[in-house]
């Protein structure tokens, strides 16, 4: 396991020391590149705003593009468990051949790369595109935060539905019939029997969904204008039209350390969710 283990973290570690060791470094000259000496100014600016006589502010610009991150990605998040979980589990009750002829349609978004699948929701989308024709008038849905939701969710979706399928196809229906035989309602069986039954897959669907969309950025870029910045764009707008790669490199330190802190409480959602069924 040694050349692969030194390979990952060549690959891996290399660039996140980097990004880190930029985000305690100060502007280059002219905007180019960074500079020393050490300092915290990067991680300061991400709270704070200097004025002109030199007194700082708080400014809460940066914590708002955060805020609005977490609120797209948990909305995303929600919005593939609601379709994925129903889908996932009709899929799972399915005889064998047709159970694989759905997981190969669920896939196939895959053969594309994510940037077209992108611009075709701009012309469905747009003010000339079929949404707009069947309402027979513009209805602006393009460069909206519901067509970067809209957007997030299609990318996700498959990634909720996969693993909440591979937790239903081992799940023995047979229990459900007997709840149903002892009196249980539909949406008791699926709270008490199913549900679960399935929740690690749904954990690792949340996972797989919600930290992805929290660093997105070709959805909020394109499909809404700029107009819902999301932390992806803020540090793409670093490094590139700004050229401030000490502020970049702290907010991508500081969204690495938002996505440590969700693993850790899905983690911990995780374990109470095992102590509670082996109470059961």
């Amino acid at each position: 396991m040694l050349p692969g283990t030194l390979l990952l973290l060549a690959l891996v570690g290399g660039p996140l020391v980097v990004v880190v060791a930029y985000s305690f470094m100060s502007r280059g000259m002219f905007g180019v590149g960074v500079a020393g000496p050490f300092s915290l100014d990067a991680y300061t600016r991400l709270l704070y705003d200097t004025e002109l006589d030199g007194s700082r502010a708080f400014d809460p610009r940066y914590l708002g593009v955060f805020g609005e991150s977490v609120w797209l990605a948990a909305l995303t998040t929600v919005c593939c468990a609601a379709l994925a979980f129903p889908m996932a589990v009709w899929m799972a009750t399915r005889p064998p051949r047709v159970r694989a002829l759905l997981v190969f349609a669920v896939t196939i978004p895959f053969w594309t790369n994510t940037l077209v699948r992108t611009y075709a929701w701009m012309l469905i989308l747009n003010d000339n595109g079929p949404v707009s024709g069947l309402a027979g008038a513009p209805i602006g849905l393009l460069y909206t935060p519901f067509a970067t939701t809209v957007g997030l969710v299609y990318v996700s979706l498959p990634f909720m539905i996969l693993p909440v399928y591979a937790s239903a196809e081992k799940f023995d229906f047979r229990l459900a019939e007997a709840a149903y035989d002892l009196g249980a309602r539909r949406l008791t069986v699926l709270r008490r029997v199913v549900y679960p039954a399935v929740r690690p897959g749904v954990i690792a669907g949340v996972v797989l969904v919600f930290i992805p969309s929290l660093g997105a950025f070709l959805q909020p870029q394109l499909l809404g204008g700029g107009k819902s910045m999301m932390v992806g764009n803020l540090i793409e707008q670093q490094f590139g039209a700004s050229r401030n790669w000490p502020l970049g490199s702290a907010v991508a330190v500081a969204l690495l350390a938002l996505t440590l802190l969700t693993l850790m409480g899905f983690a911990l959602l995780g374990r109470r969710g095992d102590q509670k069924a082996s109470l059961l």
